[in-house]
């Protein structure tokens, strides 16, 4: 998938495996919920999230139990794990030593030298990366009074605050990020901080609700950062299941034609002309492509106003049209299905189309959860 994005220049860090930065995928994160001591449903959620498309997880260190466990979870973990660190800078040093591939210190609750000195030093002993979180919840309050408030300057001079603690020690593998509950001012304070730092952003909206509403102001602000070629890295926070959170970031790296994982829905909004139950055959479509890679794109559509233009340009399309249920593929109507079940014909006809493209050389990229059909 090609993109008309103009990427700003910024320099790159190695998580692990994973690249940030540079000429790197912007790539998709998350966070576990599950109490870190509890090792296997940490893993478990791990595996899940991945399954689901996430390449970066970080998991909480609230206390040196959750530290110490992280040697277990990092070993177990099939991608690069971030230790999130807040108020205790020990923590961060046993997190370092348990193997973890990234830290995340929060600049308003660590914010003596010496810790922060003690910190760089062991993560450039074991060229681990640093990000420097900064929350508009967490602002110091010199810097809220000077700044007069939390907004973009008092969160840009928090994080260069810490920046300039980092690279007083020598310090420079460090990835930033600025967050607020506000879309629009996590907009102001990251087009800051890209302009004044080459350091690689890491993109989110912090607290921003269920999933819905989370949806829709995280989506807000990275869809205008991201266009304007600004960010590295992503997460979408949802409160609750973290499951929920790795489909939003692929659509909106999907929609502005960064990135290609996971197949494309296509649906038609419903109206009093629609011959067949568009949403139902949608939501089980959905879940039944849920963690497949592929590059193809699903047509489900109520009637015959736009469906035969849809079925042109999808690779899979199902049509309710007068004369009944039309089942197209690489546009081509391949015949009218059966009411009764369309939503297993429909599953059938995906799992026959991925069988049949992985098996033809030249074909799209189409596949399992083990086939990444992934492009910058």
């Amino acid at each position: 998938m090609n993109s008309s994005i103009n990427r700003r220049e910024t320099r790159q860090v190695k998580v692990g495996d994973v690249a940030i930065g540079g000429k790197a995928p912007i790539s998709v994160q998350s966070m576990t919920t599950a109490p870190a001591r509890d090792v296997q449903a940490v893993v478990s959620q791990i595996e899940s999230l991945v399954q689901l498309g996430v390449e970066i997880v970080r998991v909480a260190v609230p206390d040196m139990d959750a530290a110490i466990a992280l040697e277990k979870i990092v070993e177990s973990s099939p991608v690069p794990v971030v230790a999130d660190i807040h108020f205790d800078p020990e923590l961060a040093l046993v997190a370092l030593r348990a193997g973890v591939h990234k830290l995340r210190l929060n600049p308003g609750n660590i914010r003596k030298k010496k810790d922060i000195r003690r910190i760089a030093e062991k993560a450039s002993e074991l060229s681990v990366p640093i990000r420097i979180g900064v929350n508009s919840g967490s602002i110091p309050g010199d810097l809220r009074d000077r700044y007069g408030g939390v907004n973009r300057e008092s969160m840009w001079a928090s994080a260069r605050r810490h920046l300039d603690l980092l690279e007083a020690s020598g310090f420079r593998d460090i990835v930033l990020s600025l967050k607020a509950s506000d879309p629009m001012l996590t907009v102001a304070a990251n087009r800051m901080a890209s302009a004044e730092c080459d350091y690689p952003l890491h993109l989110g909206v912090t607290e921003a609700g269920p999933q819905l509403i989370g949806s829709v102001r995280s989506t807000v602000a990275l869809t205008l950062l991201l266009a304007e070629g600004i960010g590295d890295t992503i997460r979408i926070s949802l409160s609750g299941n973290p499951e929920k959170e790795p489909a939003v970031a692929w659509e909106i790296l999907s929609s502005l034609g960064i990135r290609k994982k996971f197949p494309r829905l296509v649906c038609c909004p419903t109206c009093a002309r629609s011959r067949i139950d568009v949403e139902k055959l949608a939501l089980s479509v959905q879940q039944h492509l849920a963690g497949i890679e592929g590059d193809f794109t699903l047509a489900i559509m109520g009637c015959e106003v736009n469906g035969p233009g849809e079925a042109r340009e999808a690779d899979i399309a199902l049509i309710g049209t007068p004369s009944g249920v039309q089942l197209f593929v690489d546009g081509i109507n391949t015949g009218e299905l059966e009411m009764s079940d369309l939503a297993s014909h429909l599953d059938k006809a995906v799992d026959s189309y991925i069988r049949e493209k992985r098996g033809t050389s030249g074909g799209c990229d189409c596949g399992s959860k083990e086939n990444n059909s992934d492009s910058t």
